[in-house]
């Protein structure tokens, strides 16, 4: 934790906030997202073919689970810093160990890693950044992690196309990797000191229906957070170039989605800002659906504007509901995100091999998971 300054206040915290930021841009935006833009890129040059690209990213789901479900379990146990650097660590690894093409049983499990480091980061950055700030900054810390995933994700967009030009796929795995250690290195001595609390008991009351809400809206997401570059290039016959443009509007809008909900959250209410933030998820889902190709643009706009507008939410709308019980309730909505994601993410993989590689399908089981999480929304 930050220093005290007059009056009791720590100091440092916009610091450990932006660290904590560089560590989601690394393990969400970077090593799980970057591969959105990829994924058409490694089955045009026959590294796997579509189905396959769909088995990696669920793989990947998985490893975040697994690293979420532990990195809050070993932070009682040992220090936040060491395990931060130790997530890092795991996603260069994985990253580097994907630019050889050994094929799919070669690539799953670093994938896998991958995931798992991701989840460490994911797990721990946010809770110990908001534990170091002030507690009428704590929004404002949560809100810059959050964005982090926005920021990784826009800055992989911008480079996945330059490292495919300079070295192809595997130029561009090597690539990412080298984009991590250098936000490990900036990070690393701003690390977040605070240890999340221990979570055990019973839920807090009105949480399960947040949760199940919050698990509705994450199985809406992944069609665009593993197919949407795929359906631009493959479905839509656009370049390699324009996919990653694409993506690179999801995390733009990422990033405004994560600064901005929360401040719409304090004037307007949190439980109307989810409402309206669904509703925007639903409508680019269903945009994807459609046969237009100009469509795909605001498509990407609106899905990455909701991802991560959503998750500020309902973080707020754990501390509504759940009060002292905030950081138990908040664990469990992120399991169940990480569960949920995984799950949709196999299921949806089989559904894309068995209809031919179908985009239409893949997002129109995501408009109804939309739509579910949507009427759940309703009665919180």
């Amino acid at each position: 934790m930050g220093k005290a300054a007059a009056g009791g206040a720590p100091r440092g915290f916009l610091g450990q906030a932006w660290a904590g930021a560089a560590a989601t841009a690394s393990g969400n935006g970077l090593a799980r997202f970057a591969f959105v833009p990829l994924f058409p890129a490694m089955v045009a040059a026959g590294w796997v073919d579509g189905a396959e690209a769909g088995v990696l990213g669920a793989v990947t789901l998985l490893g975040s689970l697994i690293g979420t479900l532990g990195g809050r379990h070993v932070a009682l146990r040992l220090p936040v810093p060491l395990l931060l650097d130790l997530g890092m660590g795991t996603i260069l690894v994985s990253l580097l160990a994907c630019a050889w093409n050994g094929g799919l049983w070669w690539l799953m499990p670093w994938r896998l890693l991958a995931g798992i480091g991701g989840g460490i980061l994911m797990a721990l950055a946010g809770p110990a950044a908001v534990a170091a700030a002030p507690a009428d900054r704590r929004g404002m810390a949560g809100g810059i992690v959050v964005a982090g995933v926005g920021l990784g994700i826009a800055g992989g967009a911008l480079a996945v196309p330059t490292f495919l030009t300079a070295g192809g796929v595997a130029g561009s795995w090597a690539g990412l990797a080298g984009l991590v250690g250098l936000l490990w290195i900036a990070a690393r001595g701003s690390w977040p000191l605070a240890t999340p609390d221990r979570a055990g008991g019973a839920a807090p009351a009105g949480g399960t229906l947040l949760i199940a809400t919050y698990a509705l809206h994450s199985a809406g997401m992944v069609p665009p957070m593993v197919y949407l570059a795929d359906l631009a290039v493959r479905g839509h016959h656009l370049a390699l170039g324009i996919g990653s443009l694409l993506w690179f509007a999801f995390g733009a809008s990422g990033v405004a989605g994560g600064m901005l909900a929360g401040r719409l959250a304090d004037r307007f209410g949190s439980r109307r800002v989810l409402i309206g933030l669904l509703v925007t998820q639903a409508t680019a889902l269903g945009l994807c659906m459609q046969p237009v190709t100009a469509l795909i643009i605001p498509a990407a706009a609106l899905a990455g504007f909701a991802a991560v507008g959503t998750t500020t939410v309902i973080l707020a709308l754990a501390r509504d509901v759940a009060g002292p019980q905030a950081t138990l309730l908040w664990v469990r909505c992120t399991a169940a995100f990480s569960v949920t994601q995984a799950g949709i993410g196999f299921l949806l993989a089989g559904v894309f091999a068995a209809t031919g590689e179908s985009h239409a399908v893949i997002f129109a089981i995501g408009t109804g998971f939309s739509l579910a999480a949507l009427i759940s929304a309703r009665y919180l």
